[in-house]
C-alpha cells in the first residue's frame, strides 16, 4: 500500500499517496488546476508550463503534472502571479495558431479555445507570428493541420506509447521544433495505421479525420440514388453525449430515427453484420480446433490492427481470420443481397457506414473490398461527423422520438451490441463455436473473464468433446505487441501458440473508444459505454449469433451456409506486407480463401 502525506491546496488539508503529482492529488480531490498538455490518461510530457502552481518554499512556480507531492507541502493553484503567468503562456501559443475558431471541427471542444476564454484572453488583441504551413492530406483517415498544433506532445505519446506505431514524432530542436511525421513525409507515408488515437487527445483541432459529410449529403439529394445507412455498436453508446443525455445512453432507436430524418432511404444496423461475421469466424475457429491446428485464429474486425499486423507481423498473417469487417460485410451485402431482394439497381445504391473509428475509412477505401463489383462501402461517417449532421439538420436530437430501423439487414442479437467493447467479439464467438462444436447451447453466457479495461486477458473454456479452448483478448496496440511477439515465439520453439483464439482491438476499450468518437474519449467515458453495451445485451431477447433470425434467412436465401463459395467470395479477404518505415504495401501474403 502506498505511504501517505499530507499537503494543503489552497489552504485545504488532505491525505494523498506520496506517488501522485500535484495535480493528480488536486484532481481526486475536486481542485482544478488548468493544463493543456496534461492528460490523465498518458503520462506528463510538462511541455505548456499552463498548470504551474506556487509551493511554499520554492522560489519558482513549478508544474503541476510532474511534480510529486512531499509531506507538508503547501500549495497555490490560483493567484495574481499564476494568472499573469498562465494567460501570458496561452497569449504566446494563440499568436503562433490558426485561430479560426468558428469554423474549426474542435469548437466549442477545443481544450485551447475553452481555456483562453477562461483566463479571458483576446485572439484579436495579439499578434501573428504564424508561418502559415501546408496541410497535411496524404492520409485517407486523418488530416493534420501543422498551423493548429500547439505542440502539446499528446499525439506523440499516444502513437509512441500507447500503441508503439512510431508514425508522429518531435523534429528539429530548439525554437524551431515542431511536431512532424518521421521525415516529413506526410501521414499517407509514415506507419500510420489510421487508429486516430492521436485526433482522439489533441486538444485542438491540429490532428481530424477526412471529412465525408458533404460528399454524403450529395448522395442524399441525389434523387437516381439510392443511400443506405449501417451503424456500428458503439455508436449507439456515444451519440447521446452531445445532445446532453448521459454518458453511455443506450440510443439506438433514437438513432435511426435520426438518419431517417437526415435522407437516407434505407436505416438498418452493422449488428446485424456482426452477428454474421460471428457465424463465419465462428465456424473458420471450429474448423481449426477440430482439425487440430496448432496455430491461432485472431479477429480480423479491426482495421487498425489488420494494418498494424501487416506492417509489423506479416509472417502471421495467416494467423488471422479471412473474415471481412462487419462494416465491409455489410457494404458488399448491400449491392448483392440488398439490391436483390429489393430490386434495385446496385450502380445506384451508395453505401454509407458511421463507424466510431478513423481506420474504417482506410478500410472502405483497400482496392480488395470490391467483391460486388463496386466499392463496397461508399463512404465512412464518424460518430463526430454524424453529430455535426444531426446538427446541421436541425435535430433535437434529445427529445427525438423513437422508431425502429428497415427490416432486411437490422435485427441484432446481444453478441453482436457487445462487439464494441474490447473482450466482445471473443465473448460473442464463445458463445456460438460452443453450439457449433457441441450442438448445444451454452448456459451461461455472460463470459467475464473477457471483460473489462485489463490490457491482455486471458481465459480457458471448457468445450464437451474437444476439451480446454484458451482465449487471449488485447486491445490498443501495445498491448497486441505483448500478444504478438508472444505467440511468434512460441510457434517459433515449441510450433504451437500458447492460445487457440485470440481478439484484438486496435484502439484501447475497443470501439467504444475509437479515433472517431466524441471529443472527451477518456478511459473513464469508454469504461461506462462498454458497460453500456453489455447492459443492451442483457436486455435482448436474443443473445446469440446464430439463433439471429436475419442471419439465418440470409443464409437460407443467399448464402447457402458459412464458408460457402458464395460467403467466401462476398465475406472473406486477404492481406499484405506493408513496409515499417512508410507503411506501403510490399507484396500480397496471404491468398483470399487458402484457410479454408
Amino acid at each position: 500500500m502506498a505511504k501517505t502525506v499530507n499537503i494543503w491546496i489552497d489552504g485545504q488539508h488532505l491525505e494523498v499517496p506520496d506517488s501522485m503529482t500535484i495535480i493528480e492529488a488536486a484532481d481526486k480531490h475536486g481542485v482544478y488546476i488548468p493544463r493543456l498538455c496534461y492528460h490523465p490518461d498518458l503520462p506528463p510530457t510538462a511541455n505548456c508550463g499552463v498548470c504551474v502552481v506556487e509551493i511554499e518554499g520554492t522560489p519558482a512556480p513549478k508544474r503541476a503534472c510532474c511534480t510529486p507531492v512531499n509531506e507538508g507541502m503547501k500549495i497555490t493553484t490560483n493567484s495574481k502571479k499564476l494568472r499573469s503567468y498562465r494567460k501570458t503562456l496561452v497569449e504566446m501559443i494563440l499568436s503562433n495558431h490558426d485561430v479560426t475558431c468558428p469554423t474549426c471541427v474542435a469548437n466549442n471542444k477545443c481544450e485551447l479555445q475553452i481555456l483562453a476564454n477562461n483566463l479571458g484572453v483576446d485572439p484579436e488583441s495579439l499578434p501573428t507570428i504564424l508561418d502559415r504551413q501546408p496541410v497535411d492530406e496524404s492520409s485517407l483517415s486523418i488530416i493534420r493541420d501543422v498551423n493548429k498544433c500547439i505542440s502539446c506532445g499528446r499525439c506523440i505519446t499516444v502513437c509512441n506509447e500507447v500503441q508503439t506505431v512510431f508514425a508522429i514524432t518531435m523534429t528539429d530542436r530548439g525554437i524551431g521544433s515542431h511536431v512532424d511525421t518521421p521525415f516529413g513525409m506526410g501521414m499517407a507515408n509514415s506507419p500510420c495505421v489510421n487508429c486516430g488515437q492521436c485526433t482522439v487527445y489533441c486538444p485542438t483541432g491540429a490532428l481530424r479525420e477526412r471529412g465525408e459529410i458533404d460528399l454524403v449529403w450529395d448522395a442524399i439529394l441525389d434523387p437516381d440514388k439510392h443511400v443506405i445507412v449501417q451503424e456500428a455498436p458503439s455508436v449507439r453508446v456515444s451519440l447521446g453525449e452531445d445532445f446532453g443525455l448521459p454518458l453511455g445512453a443506450v440510443t439506438p432507436k433514437k438513432m435511426y430515427a435520426a438518419l431517417r430524418k437526415i435522407g437516407f432511404d434505407s436505416v438498418m444496423d452493422t449488428n446485424f453484420t456482426a452477428d454474421l461475421t460471428i457465424l463465419e469466424e465462428g465456424t473458420e475457429c471450429v474448423a481449426k480446433l477440430k482439425a487440430g491446428e496448432k496455430r491461432p485464429l485472431i479477429t480480423s474486425c479491426s482495421p487498425g490492427w489488420i494494418k498494424f499486423m501487416e506492417t509489423y507481423y506479416p509472417d502471421l498473417a495467416d494467423c488471422v481470420s479471412t473474415a471481412k469487417s462487419p462494416m465491409s460485410m455489410f457494404g458488399v451485402l448491400s449491392k448483392t443481397y440488398y439490391a436483390q431482394e429489393n430490386n434495385i439497381d446496385p450502380a445506384k445504391i451508395v453505401s454509407v457506414a458511421i463507424m466510431p473509428c478513423t481506420a474504417k475509412k482506410f478500410e472502405a477505401r483497400r482496392p480488395e473490398l470490391r467483391d460486388s463489383g463496386f466499392q463496397d462501402t461508399d463512404y465512412v461517417l464518424t460518430t463526430r461527423e454524424l453529430i455535426r449532421m444531426i446538427k446541421e439538420a436541425g435535430i433535437d436530437f434529445a427529445n427525438l422520438p423513437e422508431e425502429e430501423p428497415d427490416e432486411g439487414m437490422s435485427f441484432y442479437s446481444g453478441a453482436g451490441t457487445i462487439f464494441g467493447a474490447t473482450g466482445g467479439v471473443m465473448e460473442a464467438a464463445i458463445r456460438s463455436a460452443y453450439f457449433l462444436v457441441t450442438g448445444e447451447e451454452l448456459q451461461h453466457l455472460d463470459i467475464e473473464a473477457v471483460r473489462g479495461l485489463q490490457g491482455v486477458k486471458e481465459a480457458a473454456i471448457e468445450v464437451p468433446g474437444f476439451g480446454e479452448v484458451r482465449v487471449a483478448v488485447a486491445h490498443g496496440l501495445s498491448n497486441a505487441r505483448i500478444v504478438m511477439d508472444r505467440v511468434r515465439e512460441s510457434l517459433a520453439t515449441t510450433g504451437e501458440s500458447p492460445w487457440h483464439f485470440i481478439e484484438i482491438m486496435a484502439c484501447p476499450g475497443g470501439c467504444v473508444g475509437g479515433g472517431g468518437q466524441p471529443y472527451g474519449n477518456d478511459i473513464a467515458s469508454r469504461a461506462r459505454r462498454g458497460l453500456s453495451l453489455y447492459e443492451e445485451d442483457r436486455s435482448l431477447p436474443v443473445r446469440q449469433s446464430h439463433k439471429n433470425p436475419e442471419v439465418v434467412k440470409i443464409y437460407e436465401r443467399f448464402l447457402g451456409e458459412p464458408l460457402s463459395p458464395l460467403a467466401l467470395k462476398l465475406l472473406h479477404t486477404y492481406y499484405f506486407k506493408r513496409s515499417v518505415s512508410d507503411g506501403q504495401v510490399v507484396e500480397q501474403v496471404t491468398e483470399k480463401h487458402t484457410a479454408h
